[in-house]
């Protein structure tokens, strides 16, 4: 690890370099996890190389050197709910938001015409919903390409999200976009696990596994703390959670909110392609 002094800042070298380094601490486990096999015996492995990676992009999210800045663009919340429109350059957000709120957002032949998260406020039933245009994300956003961080960060201030695509581009965008913001720590359409965690000054681990169907057992639960470095903690799984749901407990600073998807430029296609779409961003009652 690179040690940063107290007054570095988001834009020295120092801090550059450091988070390049946490970057391909990240890229080398998840090239480590591709090419291990799952079972049970590769279990415990794979759950001490989520935790790692988990720890990583955490360093990311809320680096020692941020003093509480660049979480996210500087927007007063305003209305009774807040609703984030994220998507790739170019996919129809600045005009989804001007048609809905009225408020002006930049519109160009060019990607990256949005800068900034531009606000607007939309009237229903006697509710003011803020509308978030926010700039394009792009790919590696949630290792701090771009202004991902920025992006992101706000997302996360917000009650829901409407994930904008461009109906004329890859479907895989949908599971890009996801993709990025479940690395930083956003659940989609997710409710969080049914997992007690309590750390205690004594005692040891006390574990107990409720569900018949969990895929977690004593050992991996146990080697998954002992990377967190705890040692005493009461545990009890009382749903079918998994690593990454048993992480996220640990973490503590995960996000959980309702998403839907918007498409774009539905009109260019045809209804069979259209059809496939649906289907791909339909929400599945278990994941609501």
């Amino acid at each position: 690890m690179v040690a940063l002094a107290e007054n570095d800042t988001f834009g020295s070298s120092a801090f550059r370099s450091y988070r390049m380094s946490l970057v391909q601490q990240i890229a080398e486990i998840e090239e480590e996890m591709a090419r291990t096999q799952k079972n049970k015996a590769t279990e415990r492995h794979i759950g001490l190389l989520k935790a790692k990676l988990a720890k990583l992009r955490r360093e990311i999210m809320t680096p020692k050197t941020s003093k509480g800045g660049g979480e996210g663009f500087d927007v007063t919340k305003s209305g009774d709910t807040r609703v984030g429109l994220i998507g790739f350059p170019s996919v129809g957000k600045s005009t989804l938001l001007t048609k809905l709120t009225g408020t002006f957002s930049e519109v160009a032949a060019y990607e990256f015409t949005t800068l900034t998260c531009i606000p607007g406020v939309i009237h229903y039933k006697g509710a003011k919903i803020q509308l978030l245009d926010l700039p394009g994300i792009i790919e590696g956003a949630k290792d701090g390409k771009g202004r991902g961080r920025q992006i992101i960060g706000t997302a996360r201030t917000c009650s829901m999200i409407l994930i904008v695509l461009d109906a004329m581009k890859p479907v895989t965008h949908k599971r890009l976009i996801e993709k990025e913001l479940e690395g930083f720590g956003i659940r989609l359409n997710k409710q969080p696990p049914n997992i007690y965690f309590k750390l205690k000054d004594k005692g040891g681990l006390n574990i107990q596994i409720m569900s018949k169907n969990c895929e977690l057992d004593s050992d991996v639960i146990s080697s998954v703390l002992q990377e967190y470095k705890i040692h005493n903690a009461d545990i009890t799984i009382r749903c079918d959670a998994t690593v990454d749901d048993l992480i996220d407990v640990i973490e503590g600073n995960r996000v959980y909110m309702p998403c839907l998807y918007v498409l774009n430029k539905i009109d260019q296609i045809s209804i069979e392609e259209l059809d496939i779409l649906a289907e791909v961003c339909i929400i599945k009652k278990h994941d609501a």
